[in-house]
């Protein structure tokens, strides 16, 4: 090994160093759950506005916060348009739609405005959402974290009580491998993951075989293996996709639909785990 990969290695060895952080909770809240996937494309957003709606119908407060700055998907799958209001011009009030507490950086710029911000920039928003969004006594604050294990991810984990991480992702090998990496990450950083989710697990055709499409068991062995629960597969569906894009999950537009009803089992057993 040469002086420079060895300067490079002690420099992320240095990163990884054991830090002492305080750790605010989000006010107006009684829990905050982070949907992860540490992968792009994998679903991660739909799952997260379903999974908030789920947790709304069983009866529980909801709110949503969509801490992807750089590609905010909430207003387009929530269909929202309207932008938060403030009475002082220090505070904000989040967007009440379809029973839950709403908040995103895409409701204060416009849909094709790009965020060309650097890391602090975006804590710096991240720690706005948390401390000066007045959330209204919610039981579970639902954050749609932003793929990787960057900034945003570290703001969470070392700064914002986070009582417990889903880590959403489809059984393909390419993205296994990055969720092996947020799962190290938010285990080192002592952030509970409360379990893993197969997204996009299978096509039922209409002759109701299964089709693998991305590979099959890959989520639930690497819960196995890394002693995580798992919650459960949700399957490829065209009527998921369609709610998504209509601005109108799908366990909104329709709570009797065979994957509404996996989206409320999930929401049970996180019920359970806190209430």
């Amino acid at each position: 090994m040469d002086k420079k990969t060895v300067g490079l290695s002690e420099t992320f060895k240095g990163q990884t160093s054991p830090k002492t952080f305080v750790k605010n909770p989000i006010n107006g809240t009684k829990f905050t759950i982070a949907i992860s996937s540490a992968k792009g494309g994998v679903g991660k957003s739909t799952f997260a506005m379903n999974f908030a709606l789920a947790l709304k119908s069983i009866g529980l407060k909801v709110g949503i916060l969509d801490a992807d700055i750089y590609g905010p998907s909430l207003p387009k799958m929530m269909s929202i348009k309207d932008k938060p209001k403030s009475e002082d011009g220090k505070s904000m009030t989040p967007i009440n739609q379809y029973g839950v507490q709403c908040m995103s950086i895409g409701f204060l710029v416009d849909e094709e405005t790009p965020m060309i911000w650097r890391g602090p920039m975006v804590t710096s928003a991240i720690k706005t959402f948390a401390q000066k969004v007045l959330w209204n006594n919610l039981d579970f604050i639902i954050v749609d974290m932003p793929p990787g294990t960057g900034d945003t991810q570290l703001t969470f984990a070392q700064e914002i009580k986070v009582d417990g991480i889903i880590i959403v992702s489809t059984p393909q090998e390419v993205a296994l491998s990055d969720v092996k990496r947020g799962i190290r990450m938010f285990d080192k950083l002592k952030v509970p993951i409360l379990g893993l989710v197969d997204n996009m697990s299978f096509f039922e055709s209409d002759d109701g075989k299964k089709h693998n499409i991305f590979g099959e068991g890959g989520v639930e062995k690497l819960a196995t293996d890394y002693n995580k629960k798992f919650l459960g597969k949700i399957p490829i569906s065209i009527d998921l996709r369609i709610a998504a894009d209509s601005g109108k999950p799908l366990v909104e537009e329709n709570s009797d639909h065979k994957i509404s009803k996996i989206f409320k089992e999930m929401a049970e057993k996180i019920k359970e785990s806190f209430l």
